[in-house]
């Protein structure tokens, strides 16, 4: 397969989680709790001559404790104050991972950091893993019938193919193409290989050309007017 074109050949089921004792959910309440407290002193205690970055880190750190603790809220700061960082030093993945955190925080401003997150992962060469995370949330915030994630599903995939080390490729590849199939089957019913093969024909969902401008009309839709970068600038930064 080239690198210009979308092939899926591949249907799995994704299987059911497990549930969790009450018992289990404390314990692992109590450990994040921890967790939290544990990152905490690593903020307070930052030896004078930590970087930026290395401070940028353990703010989001304890952003991540906050948010597993449902604590949203207090999360934001700390993972906003890691994104102005992260953007400064032009560390892309890191501003990423803060856009990441930030969405889960479910604050007023979530989506649009998701989509800011989204733009920056598919423009730079950001870890694929990541970029796949990023995009799997655009899908979940997507309805059903709408072609934005879609979109975002074969991009993923084609992150996944031309920046995937040979040793991750086929894992995180397997869960691209899980991904393209529940959305084909949530957009229109596709249950079959000839299914697909129509519904990413009928969509124009092979040409990286063509379906990499139509997920940035939708990134820019999900934003708006709320971008905290200008995005003209960041593309003169992108490497050669």
């Amino acid at each position: 397969m080239s690198e210009s074109e979308i092939d899926v050949d591949m249907f799995g089921n994704v299987g059911k989680m497990a549930g969790i004792s009450a018992e289990t959910a404390n314990e692992e309440r109590e450990e994040l709790t921890r967790q939290l407290e544990y990152n905490r002193v690593r903020l307070r205690e930052l030896a004078d001559d930590a970087t930026p970055l290395e401070r940028a880190h353990v703010k989001l750190d304890t952003a991540e404790s906050l948010v597993a603790l449902n604590r949203g809220e207090e999360a934001w700061g700390l993972a906003r104050d890691a994104f102005n960082t992260a953007m400064e030093l032009e560390s892309w993945q890191d501003a990423v991972e803060a856009c990441n955190v930030l969405y889960q925080t479910e604050q007023p401003a979530s989506i649009p950091a998701l989509g800011m997150g989204i733009w920056l992962a598919v423009t730079f060469p950001v870890n694929p893993e990541l970029s796949y995370t990023m995009l799997d949330h655009l899908v979940d915030e997507t309805q059903p019938s709408a072609d934005g994630a879609a979109l975002a599903a074969v991009t993923a995939k084609y992150i996944i193919d031309i920046r995937a080390s040979d040793e991750q490729h086929d894992s995180i590849s397997f869960l691209a193409t899980n991904l393209i199939s529940r959305v084909a089957d949530r957009h229109s019913q596709v249950k079959t290989q000839v299914g697909m093969d129509v519904w990413l024909d009928k969509l124009e969902l092979r040409d990286p050309a063509v379906f990499l401008p139509r997920l940035s009309l939708v990134i820019g839709a999900i934003v708006e007017d709320s971008w905290w970068f200008d995005r003209d600038e960041l593309r003169n930064k992108l490497p050669e």
